[in-house]
């Protein structure tokens, strides 16, 4: 447990290094009116900060900058919400105050706004992304080598898709992948089908079918096209102008995993509701081992939609990030709510 010095000492020191990127000292943070310690105790408090893991001292003159338990403990004990601006309530009000015509504008719009009025990256997960199952799947071979691929999804949405049959498999193999499929991945969200395709079904495969590796790639090729229109990324760019990506293959790593709509989607898939916040190490993707996630998820009732989040530095300003996601994710349940009820 922290004292309440300490606490307010901690407080300090994250709001000034969020603010200026440079190493807080003790002087500064006497000079603070609020403060009403001397430069010397505040330097034994940070050295004991420090000791606890709470805060690093980048170079041995230098002041100290938060770590990411520092962060985390900020975060869970000290936020305060950040209040928003009249023209950011405006802006997030006006994105929404039409009847939405094609809701893949306003998702769109929904993750340029937040780059914008954070510096930060946003990616928002579409609708679909968690709500669109497979209904029945259909494989219907023109030739010996190749087949049409008839997808349809709950949402009545059908897709035709022209695929390669595995050399030497007979159609009588093909008709039994597709049967087990249609028996266990209907109703499965498309998110899932990738796991639910090696991690459960293709044991089950094998009892059945030869060349069942080969035709669960083809599978998996036709299913998997949609995943990436479901992705909404602003703001890529926005990591270039933060000091703590300078290094260039730290920002490639990055932007590759920004180009991977299946790692997004399973990085962003909410596992409660609300907010949550992921800081540093807590991320599972080495890629963003040294930026912060925060993700608000929206809903329709408890059918959870869909994702908003924003990712950036450690260094961020988390409660008025909070603030904006929780406002944009009020205003997209209630924009969805009339989508889905038109």
């Amino acid at each position: 447990m922290l004292s309440e010095r300490q606490r307010m000492i901690l407080s300090a020191i994250i709001d000034d290094y969020v603010r200026s990127a440079e190493p807080i000292g003790s002087r500064s943070i006497s000079k603070r009116g609020n403060v009403g310690f001397s430069p010397a105790t505040i330097r034994n408090e940070m050295s004991d900060l420090e000791e606890m893991g709470y805060l690093e001292q980048p170079h041995t003159s230098a002041g100290r900058i938060p770590s990411h338990k520092g962060y985390r403990y900020y975060v869970d004990h000290l936020l305060q919400h950040g209040s928003l601006e009249t023209h950011e309530l405006d802006a997030m009000k006006g994105t929404f105050a039409e009847r939405i015509q094609e809701m893949d504008n306003v998702i769109q719009h929904v993750a340029g706004m937040l780059s914008s009025l954070t510096n930060y990256t946003s990616i928002v997960l579409g609708p679909e992304v968690f709500s669109t199952t497979l209904k029945h799947l259909q494989i219907i071979p023109i030739s010996e080598t190749t087949a049409v691929a008839i997808i349809v999804m709950n949402t009545g949405h059908v897709e035709n898709k022209t695929v390669s049959i595995p050399e030497g498999i007979p159609m009588s193999e093909i008709e039994k992948v597709v049967n087990i499929l249609n028996a266990r991945l209907k109703n499965v969200p498309l998110v899932q089908f990738k796991a639910r395709l090696y991690n459960e079904i293709a044991n089950e495969l094998s009892k059945y079918a030869s060349g069942y590796q080969e035709l669960l790639s083809v599978v998996e090729s036709v299913l998997h096209s949609d995943e990436r229109d479901r992705v909404f990324l602003s703001g890529m760019t926005n990591m270039l102008i933060q000091p703590e990506f300078k290094d260039v293959e730290k920002v490639k790593s990055i932007f590759d995993l920004l180009a991977e709509a299946p790692t997004l989607i399973k990085l962003f898939t909410p596992s409660n509701e609300g907010i949550e916040i992921k800081i540093g190490a807590e991320n599972s993707i080495e890629a963003i081992n040294n930026c912060s996630l925060i993700t608000a998820s929206y809903s329709i009732g408890d059918k959870p939609l869909g994702t908003i989040g924003i990712l950036g530095p450690t260094r961020m300003e988390y409660g008025r990030v909070i603030s904006l996601l929780e406002h944009l994710s009020k205003h997209m349940e209630v924009a969805l709510g009339r989508w889905y009820g038109k």
